[in-house]
């Protein structure tokens, strides 16, 4: 028996809105927050602005650090590489989870690690030189140093175990989801946004960072391909420009498809459940996920899912889409003309990916992760 289990949740990412992590850490911390364990919980925050309160809002008891994300992440991981206890900054707490690939070196609670993916190691290419130094340099020792890891996916277990030689029983996954307001708009709701973007009657889109690891060029083929058969088949890609991205902004206008395809940049979040029910599907050619929670947002909107056929994306697509291979621009284009010109397909998708989307939900992704707080308990 033990008293009474005090955890403690690294919010940082949610406060700094950090792409797909900042997503699961700001639903992982609601969700948590629903089971009610508030009195167990406490949320520790890296934030400039010293405004803890814009992550999530609640009774939980917070600890900020005021200062930089680099400037932390440099002490933290002197921290761990010089055996030097941070306990001080975290507070008291039986198990800390860390959420951002950063664990400091900590005396007294039990350490949980989030990993998303490991694609700084197996595809060195698609990272800048300093990330891809830095990750390959400390996420083992992280890894190594904490009690348990929470891998988002079986994709991203499996890669920690053969290219680490971690114990599989170390590792514990926890699927994510898509959030509850993925769900078809409303007519008059996709009309304004259709014409707020300037975005034509038909389209396809694809929505995420703008980096090498997400594989748009296949997508540039396939609508190149398209293009010489006389279909002309628009690409609106919602994403803020990320790193490496000048082959992929040369090659639009190397194959002449200026007109095609459209960059509107980085959509709010309010408007996204719009944009995926105004397309005619949605494109994912990614050559390697951790997860891939857009997949699940277009389902969730009833739009058709094509989708690449490695890493996670077959374990979170399921059936609910059209899984291809990421280097076949062939394969994309007959695909999208299929769907494109398909009604019956289409329909076929989408009550698939409803059934697909349904299946992953934050209540469930919490409910694991309290399981696993409670396993790595010291007390226990």
């Amino acid at each position: 028996m033990w008293g009474t289990m005090r955890v403690c949740l690294d919010l940082t990412p949610a406060l700094l809105n950090t792409a797909g992590t900042g997503r699961y850490v700001r639903e992982l911390a609601k969700a948590l927050v629903a089971l009610g364990h508030e009195d167990q919980l406490s949320f520790f925050c890296v934030d400039p602005e010293g405004d803890a309160g814009a992550g999530t809002k609640g009774p939980v008891r917070r600890k900020t650090i005021r200062c930089s994300k680099r400037w932390w992440s440099a002490v933290a991981a002197l921290s761990s590489c010089l055996g030097i206890p941070m306990d001080r900054f975290v507070g008291e707490a039986d198990v800390f989870h860390a959420t951002w690939h950063l664990l400091p070196r900590l005396r007294a609670p039990a350490s949980i690690m989030t990993l998303y993916d490991l694609s700084f190691a197996l595809f060195p290419e698609t990272h800048l030189r300093v990330l891809r130094w830095s990750s390959n340099a400390l996420v083992p020792r992280f890894l190594g140093a904490c009690d348990r890891i929470i891998a988002i996916s079986e994709s991203t277990k499996r890669d920690a175990v053969r290219l680490y030689g971690i114990p599989e029983e170390k590792i514990v996954v926890t699927h994510l989801a898509a959030e509850d307001r993925f769900r078809p708009a409303d007519p008059d709701r996709v009309t304004e946004v259709r014409s707020r973007f300037g975005l034509p009657p038909r389209f396809l889109l694809y929505v995420g960072t703008i980096e090498p690891r997400k594989n748009l060029d296949v997508l540039l083929g396939a609508l190149s391909h398209l293009k010489e058969q006389g279909r002309e088949t628009p690409l609106v890609v919602a994403g803020k420009l990320g790193w490496l991205y000048d082959g992929f902004l040369a090659k639009i206008r190397s194959l002449g498809l200026e007109s095609l395809v459209l960059l509107p940049g980085f959509v709010p979040d309010d408007d996204l459940p719009a944009l995926y029910t105004a397309a005619e599907a949605f494109v994912y050619p990614s050559i390697y996920e951790g997860f891939g929670i857009p997949v699940l947002e277009a389902m969730g909107c009833g739009t058709p899912v094509l989708c690449s056929d490695v890493s996670s994306l077959p374990e979170v697509a399921g059936d609910g889409g059209i899984l291809l291979p990421p280097g076949d621009p062939a394969a994309w284009a007959e695909a999208i003309a299929r769907v494109t010109e398909g009604p019956a397909l289409r329909g076929e998708l989408r009550e698939r990916g409803f059934r697909q989307a349904a299946r992953f939900r934050w209540e469930e992704t919490a409910k694991r992760t309290w399981e696993v707080y409670r396993a790595t308990h010291p007390r226990r």
